[in-house]
């Protein structure tokens, strides 16, 4: 009889990983679509993963650059054209004056998407907090480093 690989004996661990990483990922999607309509009823899962990045990226409502929030996502510029033009439409986004370059233009929320983006993130936290008060300090400790480390590796 022969002794197994660590690659063999990490094959049934690696297997789950993919299948919960897999569910997640579903769930994730399903849920990007409910928040998305939220906050505005005519707005996608595209709509509000560009509305996060603009969010996220210019902080303090400074504004971010669209090529900045393409490559953050890992978009095409003409796909996260398309979904900036219908942010502006549903008036979520406004494109302002870049202070240090008077020739580019910065997104950021307007008053209306930062408030509904706002409403729907405290909401989303009170769910969060509800699952995860049920868990030890350790194991959200765990979990935050673990996906650290995993993001960090997928990047």
């Amino acid at each position: 009889m022969t002794g197994t690989t660590p690659e063999q004996a990490t094959e049934p661990l690696v297997a789950e990983i993919e299948q919960q990483l897999s569910a997640l990922f579903r769930r994730a999607r399903s849920a990007s679509m409910m928040m998305a309509r939220r906050v505005h009823p005519e707005m996608d899962s595209a709509g509000y993963a560009l509305i996060s990045q603009i969010e996220f990226a210019g902080g303090a409502g400074a504004g971010v650059r669209a090529s900045d929030v393409a490559q953050a996502l890992g978009l095409d510029k003409s796909t996260v054209s398309r979904g900036i033009t219908q942010l502006e439409t549903l008036g979520l986004i406004e494109r302002v004056g870049d202070p240090d370059d008077g020739r580019a233009r910065l997104l950021k929320l307007t008053a209306i998407g930062a408030e509904r983006f706002a409403a729907l993130r405290a909401q989303r936290q009170l769910e969060f907090r509800a699952i995860f008060d049920r868990w030890e300090a350790a194991d959200l400790a765990d979990l935050g480093r673990l996906l650290g480390h995993l993001n960090s590796d997928l990047s």
